[in-house]
């Protein structure tokens, strides 16, 4: 039962003040996993990502993620879904091939800093 459900639960036998409500808010999206948009990465992990994606990722999936021939559009790529990012990064999916062997798991979070924080305008 997440936070929210319990929240309904309590609400009927005890009022919430407004603090309760916060911290049952907030108990909530950090249990659901906030998305990786309202996530800050470090310039240097999100400038280590984009030189990983220029090396070997833009070649299908385009310059900068831009124009993608054929591949997936990163730039639209759900943040919620972060486990899917490594799980395709790793093991490859449909015509991408795997990076699990190139790849170490804090590059993979590089790529992830990158897509996520997405170029700059």
């Amino acid at each position: 039962m997440d936070l929210c459900a319990a929240a309904e639960l309590i609400r009927p036998t005890m009022q919430l003040n407004s603090a309760t409500r916060a911290a049952l808010t907030c108990g909530a999206l950090f249990l659901s996993g906030a998305t990786a948009s309202a996530q800050e990465f470090p310039p240097e992990r999100i400038r280590a990502g984009a030189a990983i994606f220029s090396r070997n990722c833009s070649p299908c999936h385009g310059s900068r993620m831009q124009n993608p021939e054929s591949a997936f559009d990163l730039r639209k790529f759900p943040p919620e879904q972060h486990e899917r990012f490594v799980n395709s990064v790793t093991h490859g999916k449909n015509q991408m091939p795997p990076w699990g062997d190139l790849l170490n798991a804090e590059e993979v979070e590089s790529l992830w800093a990158y897509v996520m924080a997405g170029e700059p305008r």
